[in-house]
């Protein structure tokens, strides 16, 4: 995979020298690409921004700057044998940054980020960029950073831990909060390592008891346990069918109920067991 971003501060970008991110580019299974947005400005000032059109505060990222730089950086990319770039744009106004879309953006062989300042880039880029290749306009929560290279380290990190051989253990990833399949709306449950007890406090026995099935359910158990407590919202709206009986009992021992339309709620009445 090909990382390009483009950004004012670069220096931001150092921490995907390090960990599996790092390791992933030394070993060439990612090729991370850092640019200086003001290399492509022509003024002694090397402005990027000015007032907005319409008044109001703050101020814009201007278009002149950021079409020079990714026209330039796509085309080294094409140079280097990359191909099927996307545009990933980092804004509170675009859709949650979800595992699913991880695993999507995992797929695609080339990611050119624009994390952006002030009150954002000129419109007329990210549109000009979408008639020329897939935008992805992504949130990573309902808050407001001051600049978007935050999330294009939240970003990297999520996806590149998904490609091939970046894990030690490729099966890592199945089992995390989120992850396709069984636990797609639920959080991991807690996990536990050596020694067996510390300042009092011990690990669940069936932990220690080498029985894998009970084990794999006392961990779907603990996941529902997390998930009803911390994100309600996402039991609420999960498939019924992701439900098997085991875990409709332990649902209910948790005080939810399913309605009408077979989805789960909390149950006002019901007291955990």
């Amino acid at each position: 995979m090909r990382l390009d971003v483009v950004t004012i501060f670069p220096e931001y970008l150092e921490p995907l020298n390090v960990s599996l991110v790092g390791k992933a580019r030394a070993r060439g299974q990612l090729d991370v690409n850092v640019h200086d947005l003001r290399e492509w400005t022509y003024d002694r000032h090397n402005t990027v921004d000015d007032t907005p059109y319409g008044g109001g505060p703050g101020m814009v990222m201007k278009t002149d700057p950021w079409g020079a730089a990714l026209d330039d950086v796509l085309a080294e990319g094409y140079e280097a044998g990359a191909h099927g770039p996307v545009l990933v744009v980092p804004t509170p106004s675009g859709r949650p940054f979800t595992q699913e879309l991880a695993v999507e953006l995992s797929e695609r062989p080339w990611l050119v980020f624009t994390p952006a300042r002030y009150e954002g880039i000129d419109r007329r880029v990210i549109d000009e960029y979408a008639t020329r290749m897939p935008v992805y306009e992504v949130s990573i929560g309902d808050y407001v950073l001051a600049g978007g290279e935050a999330a294009v380290l939240v970003v990297t990190e999520a996806v590149a831990r998904l490609l091939p051989g970046v894990l030690g253990n490729a099966e890592s990833h199945r089992d995390d909060s989120f992850a396709p399949g069984a636990m797609a709306n639920l959080l991991e449950g807690p996990v536990y390592t050596k020694p067996p007890e510390w300042r009092g406090h011990g690990i669940p026995d069936v932990l220690l008891s080498g029985h894998h099935g009970k084990i794999a359910r006392w961990r779907r158990d603990e996941a529902l346990r997390r998930t009803t407590a911390n994100r309600p919202d996402l039991i609420e709206r999960c498939d019924p069918a992701a439900f098997d009986k085991k875990d409709r009992e332990m649902l209910s021992i948790l005080g939810w109920r399913p309605g009408p339309d077979g989805r789960f709620g909390r149950d006002p009445e019901a007291v955990e067991e």
